[in-house]
């Protein structure tokens, strides 16, 4: 499938391009449609986790408890990374948290925080009542709580792009150009050549 992208110059060889940063942030949808434009495997770390328990994530949190949880999603991860690879995965909001989680992106991905601020986030969490986080208390004051703790953390992702209110699409293309100038050694992007009869 030709994408107009070229892979190179985005991701060095092998790597998958990882997606971090708060609920609502975008990360599934802003996930599929960059897989989509640059021809990779989409996956998404939460319906993984769901596939390989058997059950919802909501269930684990119920069952087991948040620490089950985040040992789960922490295989979970270094295994598609270490299998399905290179793929652009969409994760968790919390699985950036975990120090052997963000060691395991690093060595064999790209991270990038899609960064949104609390009104855009709360806006978009609003829409779906899935979140076991939120349900433990004020929404927006939990997103609030999540912002102060998590975003030092996501600050140490390869790569930073603001998720707003512009179309995914844009979102999308704003990630392709972050990724392509983390390697500014590489030549500029050539266009196709036109073949002359």
């Amino acid at each position: 499938m030709s994408t107009g992208v070229d892979i190179d110059a985005l991701l060095p060889a092998g790597r998958s391009i990882v997606l971090v940063g708060l609920m609502g942030a975008g990360k599934s949808s802003i996930g599929r449609r960059l897989a989509q434009r640059i021809g990779l495997e989409f996956l998404d770390a939460d319906q993984e986790i769901e596939r390989a328990a058997g059950c919802t994530i909501e269930e684990i949190f119920a069952r087991f408890g948040e620490p089950e949880f985040r040992a789960g999603e922490r295989r979970v991860i270094g295994r598609l990374l270490e299998e399905r690879g290179p793929i652009v995965l969409a994760t968790g909001g919390g699985a950036f948290m975990d120090p052997e989680t963000r060691a395991r992106i690093r060595e064999r991905g790209v991270s990038v925080w899609l960064r949104a601020d609390l009104d855009v986030l709360y806006r978009r969490v609003a829409r779906r009542n899935n979140r076991p986080l939120l349900k433990q208390g004020n929404p927006r004051e939990i997103l609030e709580r999540l912002i102060g703790v998590r975003y030092p953390v996501y600050a140490e992702a390869d790569v930073t792009v603001e998720s707003d209110d512009s179309p995914p699409e844009t979102t999308v293309e704003k990630v392709i150009e972050a990724l392509r100038a983390r390697r500014p050694n590489l030549p500029p992007a050539q266009p196709p050549l036109e073949a002359h009869p």
